[in-house]
């Protein structure tokens, strides 16, 4: 369903152009009886447009991308909208008040697209999900942070080789984008079975507000809603972050042993092929093991537990056909969002 039709009708509430509600979507009810409901904010523009749907926590434990979306519905911009844009701060209802990735019974939300009517917990959400928001929409930007005890640097992911999701990527504007494979279960995945281009957002880490994260998602969104003509082109142009660049590829690095982690290379940083990331020890010092970069690229991702075990992912590296140049861009990217004038305003 198109955002040009005069009215949309979400969880049997019909909202016309230029209207704006909060839906809560009946999700299952909690042991206790007590009613659960995934809550859905509506924003009609009266003039036509796309419709573009804007979600996180679908892992639970997910918060910075709830924190965006407050940011980016109490913002005046919106006034000016055209078509239709859909917000769902919290997708994961049960894991965010269990401060868990997860659903009740474990399972991954996001490998359980696009779900069933009759199905788990987690397949029922999805196909709430499915059929009262990605089936209205044409355009989506699922906002994601690194695990529990993982921070990423703010990067789009998304299937870039196709153009019109790569430019949407570009303009989104942060300096590193994947062309990441679709998975199976994933959300990506279901939207693009139903013609749903979608950018997933990762930046900062589980249970954590991350501010530069939390800047650049939000300052994102404009920017991809203005790329898709639902908002009228900044009147003043402010100073542009870094460029995008493309990753030909990325891998995490693993622990060699276990033992006691001292991190010593941050985000952002370009890595040298053989340049020491991290220092593994016993407690008492006895065994050290230097964690090596196998190959040159820029740190993305990584661990920020001191502790792990043997196979622990600690490194997530892209690779680039120039990484000193895209250091640069991180680099400059980064001060944009530190600096308080330069940013999106706090909200």
């Amino acid at each position: 369903m198109s955002s040009a039709a005069d009215d949309f009708v979400i969880g049997g509430q019909r909202v016309g152009r230029g209207e704006r509600r909060t839906i809560d979507l009946p999700v299952a009810r909690l042991y206790t009886h007590a009613p659960l409901s995934m809550p859905v904010h509506l924003a009609r523009g009266r003039a036509a447009g796309p419709a573009l749907f804007v979600c996180a926590a679908i892992h639970g434990d997910e918060l910075n991308g709830a924190e965006i979306i407050r940011r980016l519905l109490r913002h005046s911009a919106l006034g000016r909208l055209r078509g239709t844009l859909i917000a769902v701060p919290v997708v994961n209802v049960h894991g965010l008040v269990h401060h868990s990735r997860y659903l009740p019974d474990r399972r991954d939300l996001n490998r359980s697209f696009p779900g069933s009517e009759r199905g788990s917990l987690a397949g029922r959400l999805a196909h709430l999900f499915m059929t009262e928001i990605v089936a209205h929409c044409e355009y989506g930007i699922d906002l994601h942070t690194g695990a529990l005890h993982r921070a990423n640097l703010p990067q789009i992911r998304g299937h870039l080789k196709d153009e019109r999701t790569l430019e949407l990527a570009r303009a989104f504007g942060v300096p590193v984008l994947l062309d990441a494979q679709l998975r199976d279960g994933s959300l990506r995945e279901a939207a693009a079975a139903e013609g749903v281009r979608m950018l997933l957002y990762e930046g900062g880490e589980a249970l954590r507000f991350d501010e530069l994260s939390i800047r650049a998602g939000l300052a994102g969104i404009f920017n991809t809603l203005r790329a898709l003509e639902m908002l009228p082109s900044a009147r003043t142009r402010r100073r542009a972050p870094a460029k995008s660049v493309v990753a030909r590829a990325s891998s995490w690095v693993r622990a060699p042993e276990s033992g006691i982690v001292r991190l010593v290379t941050p985000l952002g940083r370009r890595v040298a092929q053989g340049e020491t990331l991290a220092v593994i020890a016993d407690p008492f010092g006895e065994r050290v093991q230097n964690v090596i970069a196998p190959w040159a690229g820029i740190v993305i991702g990584r661990s920020t537990l001191p502790l792990a075990n043997e196979g622990d992912a600690l490194f997530h590296i892209a690779r680039f056909r120039d990484p000193q140049e895209v250091e640069e861009r991180v680099s400059a990217f980064q001060d944009h969002y530190v600096d308080d004038t330069g940013g999106p305003p706090l909200g």
